[in-house]
């Protein structure tokens, strides 16, 4: 009896003899990004609860992530299965208003090209030696859209989807450090200091409960791999906008939105555990997505310097860099910078209509590669 007693007390301390130094470089991690969402009020629902997941996931012997353990039922049921991202979709269908993308519908158009980021990044990560579904799953980094990359990479490429997760969200909320830079060095100051009309056009409510319907139907025809990323988000709109199931439609925005978001968390902060996270792939993957975020920035910059010249110095290039998924943060960047011009420059409708485009255009962005792969025997 006395001898099972001492061998149970010596147990206690048995995590210290399983610590690896990548647990606690990790476990450092989890300590900053709970830090920046607490202290800096960066993105703090998502990396609140990231971090706490990472600090878990990183003590020895917790049994967190082995079978059956708390952090691995919550991965197996929300992430294995795509759940916890489709959900997320739901409630982002449900918050955004795509009014200002109906009123110009041109800023569909940036929403667009500010996409072309994550095909250029593919195929770099192709020329590193990735696979055709871990350069797929890297280069969607470039939507700036964190449940996106997620649903990405937990169907194809699970392996990558702490890294790829940590670094769509990191870059998400360094948008307003990227963009400037950029926008300032691919655009002159003729063209920074365009004041764009704000007209705004009547858009019937007919037009707000058909246009998720029809982009649904056109997504999933085009790229119906995709359709349950399409679908979500459509559902979410037409669930706002249809006027008759408030109650569903808020569910959507808070309850469950609220709900999955924290449980996502954990379960990305899960798949930080030191020994797999730390490794020299993992850097890779970071500078590829940092690279990614600015190709999109400067591709919408650049069409938008297109826009410009067509409508003969009309509208202003510095909309294009709202053509990314950072919703609404990238478009208050655009008004900002605009601002910073022109004091009589409001940029912020036009950029809200190209950033609801890039919401929309990195969805069907990512169906488009799902699709090609499984076109290709890929997947």
């Amino acid at each position: 009896m006395g001898e099972a007693i001492l061998r149970g007390l010596a147990g206690l301390g048995a995590g210290l003899l399983h610590f690896h130094w990548s647990n606690a470089l990790m476990i450092g991690v989890g300590a900053l990004l709970i830090y920046l969402g607490v202290k800096r009020d960066v993105e703090p629902i998502l990396l609140v609860p990231i971090g706490f997941g990472c600090i878990l996931v990183n003590i020895p012997l917790s049994g967190m992530m082995d079978e059956g353990g708390f952090l691995r039922l919550l991965y197996e049921a929300g992430i294995s299965t795509e759940l916890f991202p489709l959900l997320i979709f739901l409630g982002i269908g449900a918050m955004t208003d795509f009014t200002p993308l109906l009123e110009n519908p041109y800023t569909f158009l940036l929403g667009g090209a500010g996409q072309f980021g994550i095909f250029l990044t593919l195929l770099l990560a192709l020329l590193l030696g990735f696979s055709y579904t871990e350069a797929v799953t890297i280069g969607i980094i470039g939507a700036c859209d964190g449940p996106t990359t997620i649903y990405v990479a937990s169907q194809y490429a699970p392996h990558l989807l702490g890294p790829v997760s940590v670094a769509a969200y990191s870059y998400m909320s360094l948008v307003p450090i990227i963009q400037p830079p950029i926008m300032r060095v691919l655009t002159t100051q003729r063209e920074r200091v365009t004041i764009m009309k704000i007209g705004r056009r009547s858009v019937s409510k007919t037009t707000r409960i058909l246009f998720p319907i029809v982009i649904t139907l056109i997504g999933g025809i085009i790229a119906p791999r995709g359709l349950p990323l399409i679908g979500t988000i459509m559902l979410g709109n037409f669930l706002r906008e249809c006027g008759v199931v408030e109650r569903l439609s808020k569910a959507a925005q808070e309850e469950i939105a609220n709900v999955v978001t924290l449980l996502l968390g954990l379960t990305i902060g899960a798949t930080m555990s030191g020994p797999v996270f730390v490794r020299p792939e993992t850097a890779i993957i970071l500078g590829l997505g940092f690279v990614a975020i600015c190709f999109d920035t400067a591709c919408g910059v650049l069409f938008g310097k297109l826009l410009y010249g067509l409508s003969g110095g009309k509208i202003n290039p510095l909309i294009g860099a709202a053509g990314i998924s950072a919703f609404p943060m990238s478009a208050r960047v655009v008004q900002r910078e605009g601002q910073k011009y022109n004091p009589k420059n409001y940029l912020i409708m036009h950029a809200m209509g190209a950033n609801a485009g890039g919401q929309v255009g990195s969805v069907i962005a990512a169906s488009i590669m799902l699709s090609v792969l499984q076109g290709m025997g890929i997947v």
